[in-house]
């Protein structure tokens, strides 16, 4: 069965959904559960992954057991009359794993981020030891996260096929 990158049947879809839900299931489980043989589904799921539709496989930690249950959202503006303020942002949030994600946005910002921290002392401290040292920071403001309500990193594949 030939594929391009952009190609996905109904069996690829059930795949992506399968792995996404177990990441660490059989491959022969996963070639029951979507009817291919342990073979067929494989050449699939490497398919998938040199299409980059599946980037990789992570174990899923708890952040309250690991002194990393502070949340806090941090919207972020920048000086644009600085030369180079965007490269330097970006290379300076890739560089501190409390910063989990960090988004261009759109809006009365440049930046949104998603950190961690032990508690708002260690929020503190990342805020003056890494975001204000940051050339061209002009204002940040903070959010603390008060109660998870929702977090998953599985995305809906109802469209996928369009």
């Amino acid at each position: 069965m030939s594929h391009n990158t952009h190609e996905l049947d109904r069996t690829d879809i059930l795949i992506l959904k399968t792995l996404q839900q177990e990441g660490r299931i059989p491959n022969t489980k996963l070639a029951k559960a979507v009817a291919l043989s342990p073979t067929a589904v494989l050449a699939r799921v490497q398919r998938l992954t040199e299409a980059n539709y599946i980037q990789g496989y992570h174990a899923r930690l708890n952040p309250k057991k690991l002194n990393a249950g502070f949340l806090v959202f941090v919207t972020v503006l920048l000086d644009k009359t600085t030369p180079n303020v965007f490269e330097h942002f970006k290379a300076a949030v890739q560089a501190h794993q409390e910063v989990l994600e960090c988004h261009m946005v759109a809006g009365g910002f440049d930046y949104f981020l998603k950190t961690r921290h032990k508690n708002m002392n260690g929020y503190r401290d990342f805020v003056g030891r890494v975001l204000w040292e940051i050339p061209g920071v002009r204002e940040t403001r903070t959010f603390a996260g008060m109660e998870e309500i929702k977090e998953t990193s599985m995305l809906s594949l109802a469209n996928a096929l369009d």
